[in-house]
């Protein structure tokens, strides 16, 4: 089945990627599927929401709640009257401010203090409320911080050419950490809309046999080779079709980190747009000076056209 010639390095038609949300996988692994009518809400489920918030709005979100506590208890304190606290400003909300401050974070400077049975009735609760809230936070932190992640670089394009004669959809990945992945799996997918014979519309899921699906040790790079056979859901798809029906190769790995010792797992897809015809990948692998194996990043997503003179005659996939 090999690929016809006059056709080196072509993409399917842009308007394959017209709108990037469309594609099932982002970029970032994440899957851009919106639940509408869902009695579920993010919110119903605190917890997972905290950790899978981007770290960013995560840190936000604790800063904006300890403002906010010892905003509530400043508001408190000065409802106590002007004499609550001493050597504060009587009505003045900043010092009250601060001196919850130093109350929640167990600071005592004792500059102020309170003087009153209801301003150390305040100070009680925000001490309970600061040992908690800290208790939280430092646990969520922690939890983030423990979560086992996955490193993988995926080629930023896939790449369809001959291989031994027949064409061979392939692409790249590589463990970006410097220790290894053990037990490393490596599975393709091939999602693209149908329509049945009775005129339903399906969104359908087709597994892409791969040469080698798994590897003991994932320490290098890992080239993920699919022959297009007659057994294959990619044979005989032109170009065209390929586009027409919003078809999305995603990629998912999974494997032990050998640092945590926990199954780590990492996302990509590939659009039409994405996949070049008759092309191969640059080598990257190459020796340092002393012999040692070594990894050219600087070529890792670099796709070289295939020469009409290396393709082979009777082409038999379309484009």
């Amino acid at each position: 089945m090999p690929i016809p010639p006059h056709s080196s390095t072509r993409r399917s038609p842009a308007r394959s990627n017209r709108n990037p949300s469309a594609r099932l996988v982002n970029l970032k692994g994440g899957f851009n599927v919106v639940q509408l009518g869902s009695i579920h809400s993010r919110w119903n489920d605190l917890y997972h929401l905290l950790l899978t918030l981007p770290w960013l709005q995560f840190l936000g979100l604790l800063i904006l709640t300890y403002i906010g506590l010892n905003g509530l208890f400043a508001l408190a304190f000065l409802a106590g009257g002007p004499n609550s606290i001493a050597n504060a400003q009587a009505g003045s909300f900043k010092d009250a401010f601060f001196f919850s401050v130093q109350t929640m974070a167990s600071i005592g400077y004792g500059a102020m203090y309170p003087q009153t049975t209801y301003a150390n009735i305040i100070v009680t609760l925000e001490a309970i409320v600061g040992v908690l809230w800290l208790a939280m936070a430092t646990g969520l932190m922690f939890a983030r911080f423990s979560r086992p992640t996955a490193r993988v670089l995926f080629s930023q394009v896939a790449v369809i050419a001959p291989r031994n004669g027949i064409p061979t959809l392939m692409l790249r990945a590589a463990n970006q950490r410097g220790n290894q992945i053990l037990e490393a799996q490596l599975r393709l997918s091939l999602v693209r809309n149908i329509m049945t014979e009775e005129g339903e519309f399906m969104r359908r899921f087709f597994d892409l046999e791969l040469e080698r699906s798994q590897t003991p040790i994932f320490a290098l790079t890992w080239l993920a080779m699919h022959t297009i056979n007659d057994r294959s859901p990619l044979y005989g798809i032109t170009l065209e079709a390929f586009a027409e029906m919003e078809a999305e190769i995603i990629v998912t790995l999974i494997g032990i980190d050998e640092t945590f010792s926990q199954s780590i797992h990492a996302r990509h897809s590939y659009v039409p747009s994405e996949i070049l015809w008759n092309a191969r990948f640059a080598d990257i692998l190459t020796r340092t000076p002393d012999g040692r194996r070594a990894v050219d990043y600087q070529h890792f997503h670099k796709a070289i056209p295939i020469s009409p003179s290396h393709q082979p005659p009777n082409p038999s996939i379309n484009v």
